[in-house]
């Protein structure tokens, strides 16, 4: 355990949000903040909030961008209910945030942004940071961020305006020193970004970063300091790792154990595009990506890729999911393996595109015309894309199915820790190709996937037609009423077979009692951290997330009925739980949230315990 300095304050567990203007570079010292308290180490998750304007009025509460890292000396699965400390740049970052900021957090204002014009933008008739209301709720510290930190550069050659940018990693550098954390990550980080380009700019972030810093030190007005302990963490390697990150290197890991090469095939859409973003930089791994005009062109290339012999994926978010359902009918035609990544975000249409949602789990299952069942998997947490990307290639190759991956803005653009597996941990894939010394009939099956085996096109002796006309189980186009009977019940068989692969369910908590909490995908941080808090207090609860969304697990059931309540909290208005009512004929109780923002602790535990005391 890391000793804790005599005069500082000992947390187990900190919150701190950076908010301010789109151009204040709120991502960037939320980032680099992180990426400081790794090094600690300590365990984090994140949050970042971006506006979903291009570039909103400067000043406008519609600008505002925000960070939210919490760092802990214990195991940390959510960014956070409420800030412990609230950096804010200028009054609508303080207007949009200052409601979240628990009673008696810092409150760290950009005094010289709180001009009478920005504090009308914000709606603020006069200045909050002189409320006496304020200053008694929140211990405040208002600094004039912009006028020192270009009184620090001085003598820099930069113009007025470059000076005025550096102001964030002023900000940044005060609030490592409150909370303790060493300044060295964040001057490599500057040096490798900016010195080879630009050594004047490098140097001035850095002595703006100290000027910061070592203000807290030479004021004259006492500051409460805390100190956040190291966290205790097994051996192996480490890296910070977001959620977009992970899926695609859960897709390379899946590729390369299936002796597969890779191709991604995507158009531009938030908060996808990371993903393909992340990919480009894995050439040396085989991988091929592909920026399509549309999205349509998108996964048309990746299921091409497929009937070649790759593993094609393609990625997107609703919208693109609704263009693509054509080309995923052709693929569960074919039955040709296939990725396709969806990243949830608030919706119908353009909706809230910087914003978080579990809104299109009906789609992935029902979204599409005719009988046409796919396998749906759901990443739990940004490093949990690692394992929900390499499974749905594993699923994908070995049952010759396209599958639906989900995951949503809120874990594409989180990160965390994550320990990086060995190569020898991770499961084979088997999914050989057709022999082309023996016959090949197109449609014959594997006995227990019901699997066809997939045949290079152009080998001696594979020739063969697929298409999206319904085939006979040789591969002839076929009408005959019996046959399209046959053939939509072993596509459904198929998919049903995948649940003879899964593991059981793991459990937070006893296999029966009074109540179980039911998720998928990013409610998991969420409802474990509320569930293993009540347990600790003696309450009868447990829980379980899905990863598994189509089949589901084939333990779910018996586990369902031990559970005198089964509550179900989604963002979205309870798709999840109507299936459960509908499969398992059981009672489940729904806790919608439609906000574009991930669940709070609170707000699970206060419907939990209502419904422990019901």
């Amino acid at each position: 355990m890391t000793p804790i300095i005599p005069g500082f304050r000992e947390m187990k567990s900190v919150v701190v949000r950076f908010a301010g203007d789109s151009g204040d570079g709120m991502q960037i010292v939320g980032e680099r903040f992180t990426d400081t308290s790794v090094t600690v180490p300590n365990a984090i998750a994140t949050f970042p909030d971006y506006p979903s304007e291009i570039r909103a009025p400067i000043g406008t509460i519609a600008g505002v961008s925000a960070f939210q890292v919490h760092f802990g000396s214990m195991t940390v699965l959510t960014p956070g209910d409420e800030p412990d400390a609230l950096v804010a740049m200028n009054p609508a970052a303080l207007a949009v945030h200052l409601q979240d900021l628990v009673a008696g957090g810092l409150l760290i204002a950009n005094a010289s942004a709180f001009t009478a014009e920005n504090l009308a933008m914000a709606g603020y008739e006069s200045n909050p940071l002189d409320d006496t209301d304020i200053q008694k709720k929140y211990e405040v510290i208002s600094l004039d961020v912009t006028g020192l930190s270009v009184e620090a550069l001085k003598d820099s050659p930069l113009t007025q305006r470059e000076k005025l940018r550096t102001k964030n990693f002023f900000a940044l550098g005060f609030t490592y020193w409150v909370y303790s954390r060493p300044i060295e990550p964040t001057i490599d980080y500057i040096n490798s970004k900016w010195a080879a380009k630009s050594p004047e700019l490098a140097a001035a972030n850095i002595r703006v970063l100290k000027a910061g810093y070592f203000l807290g030190e030479t004021t004259e007005t006492t500051r409460n300091r805390y100190m956040v302990a190291r966290a205790e963490v097994a051996p192996g390697i480490y890296r910070k790792i977001s959620g977009n990150e992970a899926i695609a290197l859960g897709l390379v890991a899946g590729a390369k154990k299936a002796g597969r090469d890779l191709l991604f095939s995507g158009y531009p859409i938030t908060p996808a595009t990371g993903i393909l973003e992340t990919l480009v930089s894995y050439k040396h791994f085989g991988v091929k990506t592909v920026q399509a005009e549309d999205e349509i062109a998108a996964i048309g290339v990746a299921l091409g890729a497929s009937f070649a012999g790759q593993i094609g994926v393609t990625g997107t978010s609703g919208p693109g999911m609704c263009l693509k359902s054509e080309f995923i009918g052709l693929a569960i035609s074919t039955e040709l393996p296939l990725v396709i990544v969806n990243v949830q975000r608030g919706g119908p249409s353009t909706g809230l595109p910087t914003k978080t949602e579990q809104s299109d789990l009906l789609q992935a299952l029902f979204g599409r015309h005719g009988e046409s069942p796919v396998p749906v998997v759901a990443a739990n947490s940004p490093s949990d894309g690692f394992r929900a990307g390499f499974e749905a290639v594993r699923i994908a190759l070995e049952f010759s199915t396209p599958v639906i991956l989900l995951s949503d803005g809120y874990l594409a653009n989180g990160s965390e820790p994550w320990k990086v597996p060995e190569e020898d941990t991770l499961p084979e894939i088997v999914a050989p190709f057709a022999d082309p010394s023996k016959p090949y009939v197109v449609f014959a099956r594997h006995p227990e996937t019901l699997a066809r085996t997939q045949a290079i096109p152009g080998q001696v002796g594979l020739e063969h037609r697929i298409g999206g006309l319904e085939k006979d189980g040789k591969g002839k186009i076929s009408y005959d009423p019996d046959n399209h009977g046959e053939m939509t019940r072993l596509r459904a068989a198929k998919v049903e077979a995948v649940a003879k692969t899964l593991p059981p369910l793991r459990l937070t908590g006893e296999r029966t009692g009074k109540l179980l909490v039911l998720g998928w995908g990013g409610t998991h941080g969420a409802i474990t951290s509320t569930v293993e808090a009540l347990r600790a207090e003696g309450h009868e609860v447990s829980s379980t997330n899905l990863r598994y969304l189509n089949p589901l697990p084939p333990d779910l059931g018996d586990l369902l009925k031990g559970f005198d309540k089964v509550l179900i909290p989604e963002l979205n208005s309870g798709q999840l739980c109507m299936l459960i009512r509908a499969r398992f004929l059981v009672d489940a109780i729904s806790l919608p949230k439609i906000q574009g923002r991930p669940f709070k602790i609170s707000e699970i535990r206060e419907r939990v315990l209502q419904l422990l005391n019901d």
